[in-house]
């Protein structure tokens, strides 16, 4: 399905600023030299994250959103939408469901990109409460709400937002993936992109070494050949 279908628009969902460069720059840079139009859609500003000795914590959003405007040029991505919900203190509420089911249907995107709603316990920080409760809201938002014109009917009778369906959605999860993307050629890309994310990667004295190895391995594991650096997903037929 993914070969076959040549989406024109995709949507991007994450909980914080540099979720999606971790998970899927490199996918991502692939989409947009191919033509497509790619949008973000990242429910926090990052606020409460850590690693910040000399920025005031009241500046700490704004400071993280630049650096994932930065981030998403590395891969040709210019529209990003910060939902500004509190970092650290997502659930997947219906008032989630609803903005995320408004960006949905203002982008109206042939196949959408969702972190994973699952707990592993073996990749704990993966699993992140804030990623786990915007992937449990996200995919309530592809499936049924933003489709159903009953569901948030605000977004219809106030906001004039018509119902959509997404025909595709791809999850970032390491546990149920079967569909590698070759980044190889774009690797160096997806290592600006993190780059970009400056108070969040000082600690990595090898950035580019670690992400290497996390991408040779899910392409040997996913049968691509030695040598080549993939990034990988569960990928749904929403239709």
């Amino acid at each position: 399905m993914p070969e076959a279908s040549a989406p024109s628009r995709i949507l991007v969902v994450a909980a914080h600023p540099d979720d999606i460069d971790f998970g899927a720059a490199g996918t991502i840079a692939t989409w947009t030299d191919a033509g497509i139009e790619v949008t973000y859609a990242i429910a926090t500003s990052g606020d409460a994250g850590e690693a910040f000795p000399d920025t005031p914590r009241s500046e700490v959003g704004a400071l993280r959103e630049a650096e994932q405007t930065a981030a998403a040029k590395c891969v040709g991505v210019s529209d990003i939408r910060f939902l500004h919900w509190p970092d650290g203190r997502l659930t997947p509420s219906l008032e989630l469901r609803r903005d995320l089911s408004r960006v949905i249907r203002q982008v109206r995107p042939e196949r959408i990109l969702i972190p994973s709603a699952e707990l592993n316990l073996d990749r704990i920080y993966a699993s992140h409460p804030d990623h786990r409760a915007v992937g449990e809201a996200a995919i309530a938002a592809v499936y049924p709400d933003a489709r159903n014109p009953w569901a948030h009917t605000e977004l219809l009778e106030q906001e004039g937002l018509e119902p959509w369906t997404v025909g595709e959605t791809w999850v970032m999860s390491m546990t149920n993936a079967t569909h590698p993307v070759d980044i190889t050629d774009v690797f160096d890309r997806k290592v600006a992109a993190l780059q970009a994310h400056a108070s969040q990667i000082g600690g990595h004295s090898d950035l580019e070494g670690m992400l290497r190895t996390w991408g040779e391995g899910n392409a040997q594991r996913l049968g691509l050949a030695e040598g080549r650096i993939a990034e990988v997903f569960q990928v749904v037929d929403t239709r």
